[in-house]
C-alpha cells in the first residue's frame, strides 16, 4: 500500500487540472460533516466541474482584473 507522501509526490508531478479535479473528488469523498453548513464547499465543487466540463466558461486573471478596474470607475 503506497504512503500518503507517496501519493502526495505522484499528485504533485499531475498537471494543475488533474490535481484540481483529483482534489475535488477527494473533497466529494469526505464525510458531510467537514462541509460548510452555507454549502460553500459544495458551490465551489459544483463550478470547478462546470469549468472542467466547458473551460470556455471562465475568465482569464486578466479579464477579472480589468472587470475590476472599471467597476472603480
Amino acid at each position: 500500500m503506497a504512503t500518503i507522501a507517496e501519493v502526495e509526490r505522484l499528485a504533485f508531478d499531475l498537471p494543475d487540472s488533474q490535481r484540481a479535479l483529483l482534489a475535488a473528488h477527494l473533497l466529494r469523498s469526505l464525510p458531510s460533516v467537514l462541509h460548510e453548513d452555507d454549502e460553500g464547499v459544495a458551490e465551489a465543487l459544483r463550478r470547478d466541474a462546470e469549468l472542467d466540463a466547458d473551460p470556455n466558461i471562465g475568465i482569464t486573471l486578466e479579464q477579472l482584473d480589468q472587470q475590476i478596474r472599471s467597476r472603480r470607475r
